[in-house]
């Protein structure tokens, strides 16, 4: 009989990279994570070390099991879409510890508590990246689809992450 008070590791926390697509499909530019991801499972071959992951608005819940549990991955990127005043769909990279507040949606990973589970992760020597891209425009009420600017974005980003990120080191 197997112990029954033995931790279950989720499959996700064993990988040696972890990429976690951040945002609301249902509202415009704000599906540019889950959108990274999809194009990431449908044109890349995604190696054995690495799990990609829509976690779509529930970004805090998974960074707070990560932060709990014992076995975690040696790196962790974190795509996401957010206003900075850029040129629509321009990528760049957020130092975790100047995650934005601008952010309305309450599922943001830019708002607390999900930016300090980033900061303590980071803590914990995880290596933590947020890589980003310039929103056009989030509606104020349901509109599914990405703009044309982060449309063509998603290529863009899918080849920073693999280049940058599934490479070992």
């Amino acid at each position: 009989m197997a112990d029954e008070s033995a931790c279950v590791v989720p499959q996700f926390c064993a990988k040696r990279t972890l990429v976690l697509g951040c945002g609301n499909l249902l509202f415009g530019d704000d599906g540019f994570g889950p959108a990274v991801i999809e194009y990431l499972e449908g044109n890349y071959l995604i190696p054995e070390d690495v799990c990609v992951m829509d976690v779509g608005t529930g970004v805090r819940n998974l960074l707070f099991t990560l932060a709990l549990d014992p076995t975690l991955p040696q790196k962790i990127v974190i795509v996401d879409a957010v206003d900075r005043g850029m040129r629509p769909g321009e990528i760049f990279e957020l130092p975790v510890e100047n995650l934005p507040p601008e952010k309305t949606d309450d599922f943001s990973l830019h708002q607390v508590p999900s930016s300090n589970l980033a900061r303590d992760l980071v803590d914990a020597g995880i290596e933590v990246h947020v890589v980003v891209c310039q929103i056009d425009a989030i509606p104020q009420s349901v509109k599914p689809g990405l703009s044309r600017a982060l449309m063509d974005a998603v290529p863009r980003m899918c080849s920073l992450i693999v280049s940058r990120f599934f490479n070992q080191d």
